[in-house]
């Protein structure tokens, strides 16, 4: 690949690459932003199969970072960081002590967290070389309750721009997964009133609702096929696709799961049909601002009122959309890309040196 013309093209500010002989660390920081303020993003550890996939998966994941950030409204940009190899090993703490010394080398331009095939034990291993780390244990605490609440209010949004009315208490909601994030938003939707249909992979999981909130529990097949008003993926990515798209008998789709859309055209097509989609990194914001919380000395009370913006923030998506004539999903990246260039095109006050 051509390194820096790939960077350059994708808008990245730097791109770090670090390794380690005595730990076996092989890593990979991406910066894509750094506009609204340190790059934030977690760190994923993953056996790759080579290493331009490592690096454009950094560098990808890194650009959505400072777009979901962006639209959340939060002082952030965009990060990301790779850790190449097996992410079963037990030798963990080594690894992370030297990735934190190359996020502690960039002196708080990235800021990180735990991701794919990491956890807060191996977050305190990076915490032991920098306190540029977020997520750490015992302190923001399980983002599930957030990130479910966000998930709630942006189901009320599309519910208000499709029905003209965010009262869920004569709808019905097809839900796929119920781990830690479904469960919360499964308890939110059956208070209020809204008719549950359920599915996980976990028959456990599924008991758990059924039992609890009073929703019947269908097979992984069958939930893309239940006539329902709202569609909210909560597992899975990649699972709006040619398959999948002419099963749905729904208005709106909105849940928790990241990169919903197989293809950017899935997105189209959900427009073709009249089905609402509410951008996934604008419904599941909950999670990072659950993350921002815990560096900026956030309660958890303000934490959901943050999330609970999320509502008013897919109702600008929505006006976007219909304004410029583009799916939601366009939409959501003009939304922060307005954000990120009003900004950036803020005067600026001179001397800013020394600044320490």
């Amino acid at each position: 690949m051509k390194l820096f013309d790939t960077v350059a093209e994708m808008g990245h500010e730097q791109l770090v690459l670090c390794q380690d002989s005595a730990s076996g660390y092989r890593g990979i920081i991406a910066i894509h932003s750094t506009v609204l303020g340190p790059a934030l993003g977690g760190t994923r550890f993953w056996s790759y199969g080579t290493d331009e996939e490592a690096i454009v998966d950094a560098l990808r994941l890194a650009r959505g970072m400072t777009y979901k950030n962006a639209v959340a409204g939060l002082n952030l940009g965009g990060g990301k960081s790779v850790i190449i190899g097996d992410n079963k090993t037990a030798f963990r703490e080594m690894i992370f002590r030297a990735h934190g010394r190359f996020v502690e080398s960039l002196g708080g331009r990235y800021i990180t967290a735990e991701d794919v095939g990491t956890s807060t034990a191996d977050m305190d291993y990076v915490h032991m070389e920098t306190d540029y780390v977020s997520g750490l244990a015992g302190r923001s605490g399980d983002p599930s309750p957030v990130t479910a609440h966000g998930v709630f209010r942006a189901i009320q949004a599309s519910a208000k721009e499709r029905w003209g009315t965010d009262d869920l208490s004569t709808r019905t909601v097809a839900l796929q997964g119920c781990g830690h994030v479904g469960y919360y938003l499964a308890k939110e939707l059956h208070e209020a009133g809204a008719k549950l249909v359920v599915t996980d992979i976990d028959a456990e999981r599924v008991k758990r609702v059924v039992n609890e909130f009073g929703a019947r529990g269908v097979t992984s097949d069958e939930i893309y096929s239940i006539t329902a008003d709202i569609f909210a993926p909560c597992a899975l990515g990649a699972i709006i696709n040619d398959k999948t798209i002419p099963q749905l008998k729904v208005e709106i789709v909105a849940g928790a799961a990241n990169n919903q859309l197989l293809e950017e055209r899935h997105g189209d097509e959900l427009e073709r049909r009249n089905i609402i989609y509410a951008p996934d990194y604008v419904a599941n914001a909950g999670g990072v601002i659950n993350v921002y919380s815990e560096l900026a000395g956030w309660t958890s009370a303000r934490s959901f009122r943050k999330a609970d913006e999320i509502y008013e923030t897919v109702r600008k998506v929505f006006e976007i959309a219909k304004e410029e004539k583009v799916p939601t999903y366009l939409a959501a990246d003009r939304l922060a890309e307005q954000r990120i260039r009003a900004v950036g095109s803020m005067i600026r006050t001179w001397p800013q040196w020394p600044n320490k």
